[in-house]
């Protein structure tokens, strides 16, 4: 089992930066890919970026601009900076974790609607205009 808890998120103006973060405990040497998803108020859930243990990142053409993904393995922590946010981003972040090795494209869409693997409570990120 694995236990992930986002921190970092914050309510913010336009245009500003914030770094979320996740800390996985438990069998975290099991864990290949990793990932963060947000959801905005009555919407689907979808990928923001995700990172297999040698940290490629992966990202869906939408998110590649503004955001980044890292993980530190030594700390089992996951990482994700933004930069230029919008109220568009408002949303909760959450942080996931699979077994599997990561995949990009659709993969990334299926992971956010059927939610396998481990998932953290979420992270508020709220940006005002």
């Amino acid at each position: 089992q694995v236990a992930l808890v986002e921190s970092g998120g914050a309510s913010v103006q336009a245009g500003e930066s914030l770094r979320l973060s996740c800390l996985a405990s438990g069998d975290t040497d099991s864990i290949h890919c990793m990932g963060w998803f947000r959801q905005p108020l009555g919407k689907g859930r979808e990928g923001v970026a995700i990172i297999d243990s040698n940290e490629n990142a992966i990202y869906p053409d939408s998110m590649k601009d503004r955001f980044t993904i890292s993980r530190d393995n030594a700390k089992n922590t996951l990482y994700l900076q933004m930069h230029s946010l919008n109220p568009e981003d408002t949303a909760m972040y959450y942080c996931s974790a699979q077994h599997a090795f990561c995949t990009g494209g659709y993969w990334i869409h299926q992971w956010a609607t059927y939610q396998p693997g481990y998932w953290g409570q979420g992270t508020q990120v709220t940006v005002s205009s």
